[in-house]
């Protein structure tokens, strides 16, 4: 089954490692050094035009990478344990 987490854009919920609210985790310097890293290896993949709320954590073919989304990770916890459809179209919630 694949969640919907914004844009166009669809992963295979199998692949998630984990989802994190932006502005909580980016707090600490573990995790924003995490993120340039995985940004200098061209494994971040921005998903957003305006400020991320979320940011998900995708193994796919043994490579990590990270997807940005504006979809606040409280939706994305929702849409993941089936609490509403995938394609919802109201992305700010």
């Amino acid at each position: 089954m694949y969640l919907h987490i914004g844009g166009n854009h669809v992963i295979d919920r199998r692949d998630i490692i984990g989802v994190f609210d932006i502005e909580k985790s980016t707090v600490s310097n573990i995790t924003r050094d995490y993120l340039r890293k995985q940004e200098k290896r061209g494994r971040v993949i921005t998903i957003v035009s305006d400020m991320p709320k979320s940011f998900i954590i995708v193994e796919k073919d043994s490579n990590t990478y990270v997807y940005l989304s504006s979809i606040a990770p409280i939706t994305l916890r929702k849409r993941y344990e089936g609490g509403e459809d995938s394609y919802t179209t109201a992305e700010e919630r």
